[in-house]
């Protein structure tokens, strides 16, 4: 019985139709990067900030995400973020207010996600595909900063820790903000991921940089780069 409802629960019709459409998926994918590259290509140097849409203005990590984007801001750095609420407004508002590019990619999601109102007009960006936006997040930027957020933060994060680790990309600093937040994340990656199980590193754990204020935050993007040229991404 059990085999029968796997067999049935399997069964794929009209299997011509749904082939060909993942073929034309292609282009829809195509289109997305193609747009992409062109509008962003010529934005400058940019740092990514991550974080929750759900962190609402009157939070502490709400008003870092400003003070932390616009202190970029007034060193001449971009910032790039998802485009939507919470953290990411708060970035695009911290480079909005100083006249900063503030960069929006934002996800076409059927809940939770409409574009914020900080964005420059010329500089958002709609995808359909998180895949082709993640590649924009990660080649456009000079560096990452991540503030708490939920399981689209972690997916950014890990995303920009795996090209580092894999040298798929140059060495970009990742700036996690936020020690009440990601210490207990990052004790078990220790603790687990490194001296029980050794599936990193011990060089791993140098990949990012742990700070708990704007300025800290900041000072590890100037720290970075007055060791290492800064330089386009992949």
């Amino acid at each position: 019985m059990d085999e029968e409802r796997i067999k049935k629960a399997f069964e794929i019709k009209q299997w011509p139709e749904r082939k060909s459409s993942d073929s034309w998926n292609i282009f829809k994918v195509m289109a997305e990067f193609v747009d992409g590259y062109d509008r962003l290509a010529s934005i400058g140097p940019c740092v990514s900030i991550f974080g929750s849409a759900r962190t609402k203005p009157d939070h502490p990590y709400y008003k870092m995400g400003v003070e932390i984007a616009s202190k970029l801001s007034d060193a001449g750095l971009g910032v790039i973020t998802g485009g939507g609420p919470g953290i990411m407004e708060a970035a695009n508002k911290g480079a909005h207010d100083k006249h900063g590019a503030s960069v929006g990619l934002n996800i076409n999601l059927p809940f939770e996600q409409v574009a914020n109102e900080y964005i420059d007009e010329d500089k958002l960006i709609n995808f359909n595909f998180f895949f082709v936006r993640k590649v924009m997040f990660m080649k456009y930027a000079q560096g990452f900063i991540v503030l708490p957020g939920g399981f689209g933060t972690l997916d950014e994060l890990f995303e920009a820790l795996t090209l580092v680790q894999t040298k798929k990309t140059a060495n970009f600093p990742v700036i996690l903000v936020g020690t009440d937040f990601w210490s207990g994340l990052l004790d078990w990656i220790k603790a687990t991921m490194l001296e029980k199980e050794q599936n990193i590193s011990p060089e791993d754990m140098f990949l990012f940089k742990l700070v708990d204020t704007a300025d800290e935050a900041v000072e590890e993007i100037f720290e970075f780069y007055s060791k290492y040229a800064m330089s386009l991404n992949f």
